[in-house]
């Protein structure tokens, strides 16, 4: 958790600052029963009220300052809490950006938002705490008993008793506690993952009718986390009870010693009334520290699951490297592959080159490495053996960020963000203009359409584009990509929701009017039997290679995919 703190050195003036003048506000409160036993014992009692009216105006004086100290620190503590919130998220995020995929699958995305927004709030309520109160609950404790013996020592005694029993209670609950704070976060986890995956499903979930189904699954995960909520609140909960019940014996105590004390004349009515108070302010600095203790036991348990993704180092340094100003040549010697060092191998002894403008299309059945293929040219993950070279150099010895400029790649799934489609398209080209716009839209033959749109390019899209068609989302990321004008344009299977036509049409114009390296992922054989040189992936192997012509002669594999799909369209 300290660790964490160097995330508020900006906020080092706000952290010192605030502590002092909670300490201020501590002091001129232990000052206060001091002065009321003043005022009943040499004000009220002697019938003084000179002495009655100053002692008055003396704690209205001192509330009043010490107010003001309260509300400086709540001030300060507010503006460090939320100022390092703010840079913890900001490096949490760019951490996370550096991770390689395989680093993001470890971790998923389920779990790296709770971090971003539970956990982290966490941290901030702490912080928060620390400026305001973990100075001033222990002084007030301590202060408190200090304050008791300089009126009478035995029952000073009294507050010195009191003090280890609340320590060994408090023990027993952090104890208790801390792990079960742990489950939380991970059945938390499980929740979310249980929302995002039914949000995003939705029509899934209701066209196969398990809506009942899921809302079991999710109310499941729900009341886990509910149990473990409860349990570890319960044993929470026990603090102030017994903290009050701890401190309501010593009152007692004070009471009973206090009151044989005033009958012999050793103490005065004032005096057991200040130490009464004494015992109160102990009571209630002492409850706050059991809530701080549940709020630091908390954030101990944020801060780890924090910290195991900071502490992270990533596998692909995007920072090193150099560049190559050769044509965007590639070259695939021996590569094997594997997604997780657990896992077995997606791709064995793969070996092609793809020459600078060429067009490679790559087919096979589900599952057979074709994806994961595409995954390494921009290093997206790192090869297990073997090598994948780009204009003449290996991609591990490339800068990250110029080898990924020379490459677009569109998904499997297409992925729209909220915006205009003009904000969209200029993901590929910040400072891309209108007629670039429209250039890219017209190859990736969607310009009729967003032309048919009465705001064009200041047409919003919703939540994941969720207000076009399949087709229409796959032409317009294609035309993101297609913008940046890259190098290697990769359409991974982005072609399988257009109409034959279509498809035909935007492999025409990719051809006529790009120079790019083109690989098309496609189950579709028309879409890649232009080809300059087709792929045949299966089962993580490449079982051929060659042009349409040349696979139909010597492939088993191809020619059954082929066949295949002759016989579905004769259908």
């Amino acid at each position: 958790m300290l660790q964490l703190l160097t995330y508020a050195k900006n906020y080092r003036k706000q952290i010192l600052l605030g502590p002092f003048f909670k300490f201020l506000e501590a002091v001129f409160e232990l000052i206060l029963p001091l002065l009321m036993a003043r005022l009943v014992d040499h004000g009220i009692r002697a019938n003084d009220p000179r002495t009655v009216w100053s002692m008055t105006g003396w704690m209205i004086v001192m509330s009043l300052v010490g107010l003001i100290c309260a509300v400086i620190c709540q001030y300060y503590s507010s503006i460090a809490s939320q100022g390092f919130g703010t840079e913890l998220r900001n490096q949490l995020m760019k951490k996370i950006n550096t991770l390689s995929h395989a680093e993001l699958n470890k971790f998923g995305t389920d779990t790296l938002i709770t971090r971003m927004t539970n956990d982290i709030n966490q941290m901030q309520l702490a912080l928060a705490m620390l400026i305001r109160l973990v100075v001033r609950a222990p002084f007030l404790s301590v202060g408190a008993v200090i304050m008791a013996f300089t009126i009478d020592w035995q029952i000073g005694l009294i507050f010195l008793l009191v003090l280890p029993l609340f320590c060994l209670v408090l023990f027993w609950i952090i104890r208790k506690t801390v792990p079960l704070y742990q489950q939380v976060q991970k059945k938390l986890d499980r929740l979310n993952e249980w929302i995002t995956q039914n949000l995003s499903g939705i029509r899934v979930i209701r066209a196969f009718v398990q809506t009942k189904k899921e809302t079991t699954r999710f109310a499941e995960a729900s009341d886990e986390l509910a149990d473990i909520s409860v349990k570890v609140t319960n044993l929470s909960a026990l603090l102030t009870p017994a903290t009050t019940l701890i401190m309501n014996l010593g009152i007692l105590l004070v009471f009973y010693l206090g009151g044989i004390k005033v009958n012999l004349g050793h103490l005065a009515q004032g005096e057991i009334l200040a130490l009464v108070n004494y015992m109160n302010q102990m009571l209630l600095a002492l409850i706050v520290v059991s809530n701080l203790v549940i709020i630091f036991t908390r954030a101990a348990a944020s801060a780890q699951r924090i910290n195991e993704v900071l502490d992270v180092e990533p596998t692909i340094n995007a920072q090193t490297g150099t560049v190559s100003e050769e044509p965007a040549s590639i070259i695939f010697q021996h590569v094997d592959f594997r997604f997780a060092p657990t896992f077995g191998l997606a791709l064995q002894n793969v070996s092609f080159t793809a020459p600078a403008g060429s067009v490679i299309g790559i087919t096979g059945p589900t599952g057979g490495g074709k994806s994961a293929v595409t995954q390494l040219i921009p290093r997206f993950y790192d090869v297990s053996a073997g090598s994948v070279t780009v204009g003449g150099l290996d991609v591990r010895k490339w800068q990250l960020d110029a080898l990924r400029k020379k490459i677009a790649l569109v998904p499997q799934t297409a992925v729209l963000f909220t915006g205009t489609i003009r904000e969209n398209l200029q993901w590929g080209k910040k400072d891309a203009t209108d007629e670039d716009c429209w250039e890219a839209l017209r190859i990736a033959q969607c310009k009729e359409f967003v032309a048919a749109l009465p705001n064009q390019l200041d047409t919003k899209i919703f939540e994941g584009g969720k207000n076009f068609s399949g087709g229409q989302k796959q032409r317009l990321t294609i035309a993101r990509a297609l913008i940046a004008k890259p190098e290697i344009l990769i359409l991974d299977d982005s072609l399988s929701a257009l109409d034959y036509q279509t498809d035909r049409n935007l492999r025409q114009a990719l051809k006529e009017e790009t120079a790019s390296t083109l690989f098309i992922i496609s189950q579709r054989i028309r879409s890649i039997q232009s080809a300059d040189q087709i792929l045949v992936f299966d089962q993580g192997t490449l079982a051929a290679k060659g042009t349409h012509h040349e696979l139909l002669k010597g492939s088993r594999e191809y020619q059954e995919i082929v066949a295949s799909q002759e016989e579905s369209e004769n259908e």
